[in-house]
């Protein structure tokens, strides 16, 4: 890194830029540790084109569905679905919430950018949002412990966000919680609707 980038003041088109501090700070010391290491930008990348717009999870869910069918697991099939509506309802929230809080993605000159993004807007992280809704919920429809999937899937999302230098550590802390919450919301409506079929299922 040269002697300019480490610079604790930059002057860049606008005027002089403060020092970097705070989660931008933090997002600078990661890149710096890990971000050089073979394998990691790549890796990020790939996690990043997958998550896009939840696509990866709905075609996850959406197989799922489909061999769950074909082998007449009609319960299956509803909890696959669900996975897959409530990925895409996750990040149909963090849009939502992005556009109201409207807050602006990193921009410091030493936070290197690693990837596209279809927003400026970086609060919170849609790919976090809807990547922990998604391994919460499709772990269930797979049948494997609460907690497998998300401690797989969930962390490496996330620091792939902060090593690509699209969001801050806030971002994606805000959307692990909106995924985990939206994923709660589903399992709920799952067991309210199984209740009511339960009620008006007849009496033998």
């Amino acid at each position: 890194m040269s002697s300019e980038s480490t610079d604790s003041r930059r002057v860049g088109a606008e005027g002089v830029i403060g020092p970097i501090t705070g989660e931008a700070g933090l997002l600078v010391r990661l890149q710096t540790a890990i971000a050089d290491r073979p394998g990691v930008i790549p890796a990020a990348r790939g996690l990043s084109h997958f998550g896009e717009h939840s696509l990866g999870w709905l075609t996850v869910a959406g197989t799922g569905a489909v061999l769950a069918h074909r082998r007449g697991d009609m319960s299956a099939r509803r909890r696959w679905i669900e996975a897959g509506v409530g990925a895409f309802g996750a990040h149909a929230a963090s849009v939502v919430i992005k556009r109201v809080i409207r807050r602006p993605r990193p921009s410091h000159p030493d936070i290197r950018i690693g990837v596209s993004t279809p927003s400026k807007l970086s609060f919170p992280s849609s790919h976090a949002t809807s990547t922990t809704a998604a391994a919460i919920l499709i772990g269930r429809a797979a049948g494997l412990p609460p907690a497998a999937l998300p401690v797989a899937l969930v962390p490496p999302m996330l620091v792939s966000r902060l090593v690509l230098g699209v969001h801050y550590p806030t971002d994606v802390l805000a959307g692990a919680t909106i995924g985990a919450a939206s994923a709660a919301a589903v399992v709920a409506g799952d067991r309210l609707f199984a209740t009511s079929r339960n009620e008006m299922s007849p009496r033998t």
